[in-house]
C-alpha cells in the first residue's frame, strides 16, 4: 500500500496508538481526520498540523457515532483509509454484577459496535476512492484472553473474526482489510498496570512496514510468538495470559 497521498479517518486519535499513527501518516504527507473525546488535544493537533482535522466524537454514544458518520460522509468523502483504533478496557470482577452490568455496553460499543457500524457506513465512501483500506486495531487478547477483562477480550475476539470475514467479502471489491494485533502497549489505557515492552511509536514502526507490504494480519512484538505457541500448546499459552 502507498504511504503518501492518502486521506485517513482514525478513531481515538488523541492519545496512545491512534495519536502515534496519526502523527506518522501526517509526517509522510497524508491528510488525517482524527476523532476523540479530548477537545483540547484535537484543537492542539489541528493547530500543529496543517493537514489534520479533528472531529470530537464519543463512540460510547450511538448518537455521537451517527453524527460522526454524517460529518464524514458530507465533509470528508475523500477518505480512502479507515483505521478503527479507539478502544476501552475495564478490569473488574463479574462477582460484582452491578459493576459488570454498567460497563458492558461501554466496552462493546467502543470496541466492537462502533468499528462495525463505521465500516458499514463508510465502505461506499472508501470504494469510491483509490487504494481503499480498512484497518482494525485488535489485540493479542483476541486470541488468548485474560481473566481480568472478559468483555474487552470478547470484543476484540469479535473484531478479529469480523476482520477475517470482511476481508473475504470485500476482496473482490478491491478493498483491503487489515488487522493489527498488539501485545500490551504502554498507553494511557494501560497506565498503572504491568508496563509493556512496546510503545505506540514502536507499534507504529512495525505497522507502517507491514502496511507497505500489504500484510493482512499484523502481529506486533511478541504477538507472533504467542499465536505460534497457542497453535502448538494452547493450554500453555492460556496459562501465560490467564492472569495478564
Amino acid at each position: 500500500m502507498k504511504l503518501q497521498g492518502n486521506t485517513l479517518l482514525i478513531t481515538g486519535a488523541t492519545s496512545g496508538i491512534g495519536k502515534a499513527i496519526a502523527k506518522r501518516f501526517l509526517a509522510m504527507g497524508n491528510r488525517v481526520i482524527g476523532t476523540g473525546r479530548n477537545h483540547s488535544v484535537l484543537a492542539q493537533m489541528q493547530e500543529e498540523h496543517a493537514h489534520f482535522t479533528g472531529i470530537a466524537a464519543d463512540l460510547r454514544s450511538p448518537v455521537s457515532l451517527q453524527q460522526l458518520v454524517e460529518t464524514v460522509q458530507q465533509q470528508h468523502a475523500g477518505i480512502n483509509i479507515l483505521i478503527n483504533n479507539a478502544g476501552i478496557q475495564h478490569q473488574y470482577s463479574w462477582l460484582d454484577a452491578a459493576e459488570a452490568w454498567e460497563k458492558i455496553d461501554e466496552e462493546l460499543n467502543v470496541n466492537l459496535v462502533a468499528p462495525l457500524k463505521l465500516t458499514a457506513a463508510l465502505v461506499p465512501v472508501l470504494k469510491s476512492n483509490p487504494d481503499p483500506v480498512v484497518v482494525n486495531i485488535s489485540s493479542a487478547l483476541a486470541i488468548v484472553p485474560k481473566q481480568s477483562a472478559p468483555v474487552y477480550c470478547a470484543s476484540k475476539a469479535g473484531l478479529h473474526i469480523f476482520s477475517k470475514a470482511l476481508r473475504y467479502q470485500l476482496e473482490k471489491a478491491g478493498i483491503q482489510v487489515m488487522e493489527v494485533l498488539p501485545p500490551l502497549i504502554d498507553t494511557p489505557m494501560t497506565e498503572g498496570r504491568h508496563t509493556g515492552e512496546e510503545t505506540p511509536e514502536s507499534l507504529t514502526d512495525q505497522f507502517i512496514k507491514a502496511f507497505q507490504r500489504n500484510r493482512t494480519e499484523i502481529n506486533i512484538g511478541k504477538t507472533g510468538k504467542l499465536r505460534l505457541l497457542h497453535r502448538i500448546a494452547p493450554n500453555w499459552a492460556d496459562n501465560i495470559l490467564k492472569n495478564g
